[in-house]
């Protein structure tokens, strides 16, 4: 890695050579500027206004624009011959908790590299020393044509040091938090808690920039003359319900850790399930009386049952024995029937025999006349 910086660290009495390196690298994809009708790159050529022509890199130096419109010539010497310590040093002034430096001062990040064998020693004694008091350094240097401050920590086995914004450039946050008195309820707090719990931590080093991975897939369909992937459509909206919501992102993040069932059940209070679940499974009262057990009902089910079944049982046996009793009856009402029948067809028998005994009176009747 390539050095931007050399300089010393100074540390009381005690000088440290140092390098200043790079600590961060961009890997976002640039574009060049087009003519939309040709493809022809579009480029910025410099001129100088008073000889209306272009001039190169090295023809070009730094100047301030005064109020009258004048310009001052400034050089790389004039700035490295500054009156200030901290042109080729960086002056450590304090040692303090990690914690009372504001993420919101934190700037570009670096490297501190020892210069030279002699500078390897002090070098370790301060990462040493930061290291085991968990404190920061606060220090002041030149860079890049301005002074700045500096956070000096251990990171591993190196020195790293952190830009940081002076105290005046930091904005205040004047109307940005929202207007009016909005409460919290402590059960949205609760469910909060649960999401954060349950989303827990993450390694950072698995995270990447999907954003760039897009732009180089888009970039490659193109040159293969395929169809570009399109984005996927906009989830969510408006929160309505902020309670639902919440409750719907615990669930969601639950299963997204394959936390399953056990996980949910481990976390049911902040959700108020338990007590939907404890009345459902409570008898319920009617007039200050219990239901009765469910024994007591089997039981009651069953003689009921079992008295229906003799009924029906007496039943069918009365059945039985009236049309037994029936069937006897109309069979001896049968035969009686039967028998009277013969004796007023035996009697009815001589009847006919009658005419044949008047023959002879006929016969008389003749012979008188």
């Amino acid at each position: 890695m390539r050095s931007i910086w050399n300089g010393a660290i100074s540390f009381g009495l005690v000088s440290i050579p140092v390098k200043l390196i790079n600590a961060t690298e961009n890997h976002s994809i640039s574009f060049r500027q087009i003519h939309l009708e040709d493809g022809g790159r579009i480029r910025y050529r410099k001129f100088c206004e008073l000889e209306d022509r272009e001039v190169a890199q090295a023809e070009i130096g730094k100047g301030y624009e005064d109020a009258d419109g004048s310009v001052i010539p400034i050089t790389d010497e004039d700035l490295a011959q500054l009156p200030i310590p901290t042109t080729k040093t960086i002056e450590i002034v304090a040692f303090v908790p990690e914690d009372l430096i504001d993420p919101l001062q934190m700037d570009t990040a670096y490297y501190l590299c020892a210069n030279g064998t002699p500078a390897a020693k002090p070098y370790t004694l301060l990462r040493e020393a930061l290291g085991r008091t968990g404190k920061v350094a606060i220090a002041k240097f030149a860079l890049r044509g301005r002074e700045r401050l500096g956070m000096l920590r251990a990171v591993g086995g190196v020195l790293a040091m952190h830009a940081l914004l002076w105290p005046d450039e930091i904005r205040a946050p004047e109307g940005v938090a929202p207007e009016g008195n909005i409460t919290v309820r402590d059960k949205e707090l609760d469910l909060a808690d649960a999401l954060m719990d349950t989303l827990g931590e993450v390694d950072l080093d698995e995270l990447h920039d999907g954003y760039r991975e897009a732009v180089e897939e888009l970039i490659a369909a193109k040159a293969e003359g395929k169809e570009p992937p399109t984005a996927p459509a906009p989830e969510g909206g408006k929160v309505l319900d902020l309670m639902a919501a919440l409750e719907k992102s615990v669930r969601v993040a639950k299963e997204a850790r394959g936390a399953g069932e056990q996980g949910a059940e481990q976390k049911a209070e902040v959700r108020r399930l338990p007590q939907r679940k404890a009345a459902r499974t409570e008898p319920k009262e009617t007039g200050g009386k219990k239901r009765a057990p469910a024994t007591k009902k089997t039981a009651a089910k069953s003689g009921t049952t079992a008295n229906r079944t003799a009924t029906k049982q007496t039943t069918a046996k009365q059945s039985a024995t009236k049309q037994s009793a029936t069937k006897q009856t109309t069979a001896k009402q049968s035969a009686t029937k039967k028998t009277e029948a013969k004796k007023t067809a035996a009697k009815k028998t001589p009847a006919k025999k009658t005419p044949a005994k008047k023959t002879p009176a006929k016969k008389a009747t003749a012979k008188g006349a």
